[in-house]
């Protein structure tokens, strides 16, 4: 940790010191950015001398699935499918991504080079190029948007994977803050680290907590600039608004520190932004106090008929007002067709017996009534020591059932995921939509319309509450921090995301046998719009999540920002006047073809 803590600051100290020549020949900027059949597209010795700046980090990015063009039948294909499962193989591709494409959307594709940056300075020289030669420019951590953000054929990739140190410190205050603010425990991540490995230095070695994503392969930076949820956040927030420092490379090739004191607005806008005000480096997170326990709630009951489902939801619905709806619970439960009920949710700061007591009245409920209802999944409820959380040797010996590994040879034992995200990995996806739901639908006299809502739109396809994605519950200090981030203030009154989604295996056009079902996908995808409709007729305005939402979504800037998406014009305006950065839906994106290649004439 200690050499850790050396290279951070070091790689500052030479990226700030940097010069940006190029900026004086930046040419005009024109209607259409550069795509390789252009005369204008940068000439192999243009390519060369970026390399020779990025220290022989450019690369030509192989198309990952090359063998398996003639079909599947060779064995070299077969580990690649077989490894398209694996969220570490995938990220450890430059041109993969944890999506493998949304129906009718986008597919994934292989940028045309990438800088494996490996420092500040080496994105300064990325985007500098990508600037000086109007190039289309696209940055992947951990490859997870569901946007297609993370990947553009025909463009430049700042592939920021291998910036991965983290260093946990005791006592920060942020550049410019001496004075201002008092000395707090956090912890620094560079751009390209995963949460896991940040859960296990500050949880596992360090005994503290930060609040990150539930998905273990999920990048840090990505998730801080979408305000970001974990299972805890109905306890310490949204990650976003544990953020007391960004070090950020902006569209003129400049490092910026942004916090509180240093450039607040960009520091806000970076806090749910969406990821298009420039190249997030570096992160400074608080971190909490470790609870003492971390536990789940897992359970699945069936009901026997139609009018017994609706009485199910009824109960729950009633039960998670009175006994869930607080900061100790968060994670989901899915209301199915089949008339089914699959809760999958996680605790903080309850023992076994604690938690076991919370859930007894409804699981008496449940076993009055044997004709009615019958548990396809036994209830599990149980506690470990919060330490333990991410620790992997913990898990395989204690709970063996709760992850997966990466089997490949000589890959670090830390490399697990949580089995319950497993159909995410490398998914296609076929429809995603999201509704944040205002607490009020949880008062007695809503109830009954807000059961009859979810029945009605589990006749179509599962939905999703998502609890931990609603801050409406939360300590105060939460919610306040909340306020002081881009994301949609609807979030700050709703008590869960409800998500409702459709998928299959990884899909790749021109791959035999592994090609898109897009019959299916349309299919799926009508459900799903019936679904979501049902509860739109109780929340016709509410906000979506921008990670976590669909592609289509058409009034995007009111559900995503709701009323802070003009001040977010603004900071992008500031930093990003000629649109370098652009992501499907990101802020200014308005003035640019779907693609991203061509401005649209005002």
């Amino acid at each position: 940790m200690l050499r850790r803590a050396a290279a951070i600051p070091l790689l500052s100290a030479v990226s700030f010191n940097l010069t940006t020549a190029t900026r004086a020949a930046d040419p005009p900027r024109p209607a259409r950015r550069t795509r390789p059949s252009d005369p204008a597209w940068p000439s192999a010795e243009s390519w060369e001398q970026l390399n020779r700046e990025v220290g022989g980090q450019l690369i030509r990015v192989p198309t990952p699935l090359a063998a398996c063009a003639d079909g599947a039948d060779n064995s070299v294909c077969q580990v690649i499918l077989k490894n398209l499962k694996n969220p570490y193989f995938i990220g450890d591709q430059p041109g993969l991504t944890q999506t493998s494409g949304w129906a009718d959307a986008w597919m994934s594709a292989p940028s045309a080079y990438a800088v494996v940056a490996r420092g500040t300075a080496h994105v300064v020289a990325a985007v500098n190029f990508a600037r000086a030669n109007n190039l289309r420019l696209v940055v992947k951590g951990g490859g997870h948007s569901y946007q297609g953000t993370s990947n553009a054929p025909d463009s430049l990739l700042i592939w920021t994977r291998a910036m991965n140190n983290i260093v946990v410190y005791d006592s920060f205050v942020g550049q410019g803050c001496a004075g201002a603010e008092a000395p707090q425990p956090a912890v620094t991540v560079e751009a390209g680290a995963m949460w896991v490995h940040v859960y296990d230095a500050v949880t596992t070695t360090y005994g503290r907590y930060v609040q990150g994503g539930g998905c273990t392969t999920v990048g840090v930076a990505g998730l801080i600039q979408s305000g970001g949820f974990g299972s805890f956040s109905k306890n310490y927030g949204m990650a976003a608004s544990g953020l007391l420092e960004a070090e950020i490379v902006t569209a003129d090739g400049t490092v910026r520190i942004a916090n509180a004191c240093t450039n607040p607005e960009l520091f806000w806008g970076i806090k749910g932004g969406g990821g298009s005000l420039g190249v997030v480096t570096r992160l400074t997170l608080r971190t909490h106090e470790l609870p003492s326990w971390f536990g789940i709630a897992f359970l699945t009951i069936k009901a026997a008929s139609d009018a017994a489902f609706r009485s199910l939801i009824g109960r729950f619905i009633s039960f998670y007002s009175e006994s869930l709806f607080n900061p100790h619970w968060g994670e989901s439960a899915t209301f199915r067709p089949a008339n089914t009920l699959a809760v999958t949710m996680v605790s903080q700061g309850l023992d076994q017996r604690q938690a076991g007591d919370i859930w007894r009245p409804f699981l008496n409920w449940i076993a009055g009534s044997p004709r009615d209802f019958t548990l396809e999944r036994a209830p599990t409820i149980a506690s470990i020591p919060a330490r333990r959380l991410w620790d992997a040797d913990y898990i395989r010996e204690h709970a063996p059932g709760l992850i997966l590994a990466d089997q490949r040879p000589g890959v670090p034992a830390g490399n697990v995921w949580w089995a319950g995200d497993a159909g995410q990995v490398g998914w296609f996806l076929h429809g995603y939509q999201s509704l944040w739901l205002p607490a009020a639908l949880l008062e007695k006299d809503q109830q009954e319309r807000f059961a009859d809502a979810l029945f009605a739109a589990s006749r179509h396809w599962a939905v999703a509450l998502h609890f931990n994605k609603g801050l409406a519950g939360a300590p105060p200090d939460a919610v306040a921090a909340a306020k002081d981030t881009a994301t949609n203030p609807a979030v700050l009154t709703a008590f869960a995301l409800a998500i409702i989604a459709a998928g299959s295996a990884p899909a790749y056009s021109g791959i035999p046998g592994h090609e898109p079902d897009l019959t299916a996908a349309r299919r799926d995808a009508g459900a799903i719009d019936m679904a979501m409709g049902e509860l739109r007729k109780l929340v016709p305005d509410g906000g979506s999540y921008v990670s976590e939402t669909n592609f289509f979504e058409s009034d995007w800037q009111r559900s995503f920002w709701g009323a802070n998406y003009p001040r977010l014009q603004a900071v992008k305006a500031k930093y990003d006047p000629d649109g370098l950065f652009f992501v499907h839906h990101g802020v200014g994106s308005e003035e640019w073809s779907d693609d991203g290649f061509t401005r649209l004439p005002k």
